[in-house]
């Protein structure tokens, strides 16, 4: 009788022991960071103005390319305050296409809903 007394008592005491653990939470809303839309931002426009990609260093901030002996090089970089910097510049002879730096910059700018 004992024994069945101290069995239910133990079985009562467990049942009461309840672990829930926390429901995951989901968000269904992700935005890319800043830097991530600026990078695509200029990747696109290197391709809008039809330059030819020949590096991409997402670590280091760079892509390189080139259009008809133009250079082309797009330097994003995030600064302290958050920010994003992107910066265009072109070597070798522009004479062939003196606008494609600023065609560069209204593609950039167009592609960040500018």
């Amino acid at each position: 009788m004992k024994t069945n007394i101290i069995i239910t008592l133990i079985t009562v005491l467990m049942t009461g022991c309840t672990y829930y653990q926390p429901a995951p939470v989901y968000s269904t809303t992700t935005s890319p960071s800043k830097f991530d839309r600026s990078w695509s931002a200029a990747v696109g426009a290197f391709a809008d103005q039809g330059i030819a990609i020949t590096s991409q260093d997402r670590g280091a901030g760079v892509i390189q390319g080139f259009r008809g002996g133009i250079n082309v090089t797009g330097n994003i970089r995030t600064q302290a305050d958050g920010s994003v910097r992107v910066q265009f510049d072109t070597s070798g002879s522009t004479k062939s296409d003196p606008t494609l730096l600023q065609r560069i910059t209204g593609s950039y700018n167009s592609r960040m809903g500018r």
